[in-house]
């Protein structure tokens, strides 16, 4: 089409490429895929791009090879961005990394500017105020491990929409729940959703503080299923996650035929033998399963306080790194205040 359109780029011109795709990668930071439009960005280049700036650390073609340059038209894969950029964000680049700062923080507060004080929201409370005409749409703030996983529960939520009421993301992003996603959700009457990714020490603070709805799934059907049954005013008794405690890995060993023990200190709460427990890397939860072993020194027990250091072996898996957190978790069920049940037809 270029061909025969005789469409024309600039490879002198001033830089520009488009985000076609970000991720959270835990070794590598934001890496974000894009396409150079005009100019050529080359390795060093200070750029803004959406509500974040940066520096090109490194740029890496389709095939997987390091690239000094990008010219119109190449695809390229970018590492430096200081946060995640979003998909169709235009890259600019930019004099200096003074001008790169000025420009980012000016769009971010543009972003800031529609939080106003608000009033969280309960899932369980969405039928009731439905019915009362209270509520005509369902806000949800939305964060996820993958753009590609948000932009599959963006579809699948906002396509329970109704006539009663319409499902509207709000904010949707790739990495930790933080304390702005709280701040946007109290703000705004939402609730939070997180899909393989869990609040941040500040955020898990502040969303006790505030009473936001923060719901965290590893699997998109149940995300959807909770808030059409919540839609519907069938909401069945909660199962509401109760954390136990936190650990840091500060070392590793690898036992034959055992497999991969973390030696973890017990940040807060306690760790129990035969509990549920997920290994966050970077505010992505790399495991979900349940602490298999427990030792101190060579001796098993059954749980480890806050303060102490242990030996544990999470069932069936070995890849935890140093610096990963352990979450040790119980799930409850709770029952739900609201006890209207929509008739069958």
């Amino acid at each position: 089409v270029a061909e025969l359109e005789e469409l024309k780029a600039n490879p002198k011109g001033k830089t520009k490429a488009v985000i076609i795709e970000t991720k959270l990668d835990p070794k590598r930071g934001p890496v974000a895929t894009a396409i150079v439009q005009n100019g050529t960005l080359k390795v060093g280049d200070i750029f803004v791009a959406g509500a974040t700036h940066g520096r090109v650390r490194a740029m890496i073609d389709d095939k997987g090879r390091r690239l000094r340059e990008a010219p119109p038209g190449t695809p390229v894969e970018i590492l430096g961005f200081e946060e995640l950029p979003e998909p169709g964000d235009i890259l600019i680049v930019v004099p200096d990394e003074k001008t790169a700062k000025l420009l980012a923080e000016q769009r971010k507060r543009q972003k800031e500017q529609e939080k106003l004080k608000g009033t969280a929201l309960k899932l369980e409370e969405i039928y009731e105020k439905i019915q009362k005409g209270e509520l005509k749409e369902l806000k949800i703030v939305l964060k996820a491990d993958t753009i590609g996983s948000i932009e599959a529960l963006k579809k699948a939520l906002e396509e329970l929409s109704t006539d009663k009421v319409k499902v509207s993301i709000i904010h949707s992003g790739v990495g930790a729940i933080s304390e702005s996603d709280i701040m946007l959700a109290k703000a705004s009457g939402a609730i939070v959703i997180g899909f393989n990714t869990r609040p941040n020490p500040a955020a898990r603070k502040l969303l006790e503080e505030e009473k936001v709805d923060v719901r965290t799934y590893g699997i998109i059907y149940d995300a959807v299923e909770d808030v059409k049954k919540a839609l519907e005013g069938l909401l069945e008794p909660e199962k509401v996650e109760e954390l136990l405690g936190q650990a840091e890995v500060r070392a590793t060993f690898k036992i034959k035929k055992v497999g991969t023990v973390a030696g973890c200190y017990v940040l807060e709460g306690k760790l129990v033998r035969g509990a549920k427990a997920r290994l966050v890397r970077e505010g992505v939860v790399i495991y979900d399963g349940e602490i298999e072993g427990l030792k101190r020194f060579k001796e098993d027990v059954k749980e480890v306080p806050k303060g102490f250091e242990c030996g544990v072996k999470l069932k069936d898996f070995n890849d935890i790194k140093v610096g990963d957190i352990i979450e040790c978790y119980e799930i409850k069920l709770v029952k739900p205040t609201l006890d209207k049940v929509k008739p069958q037809k």
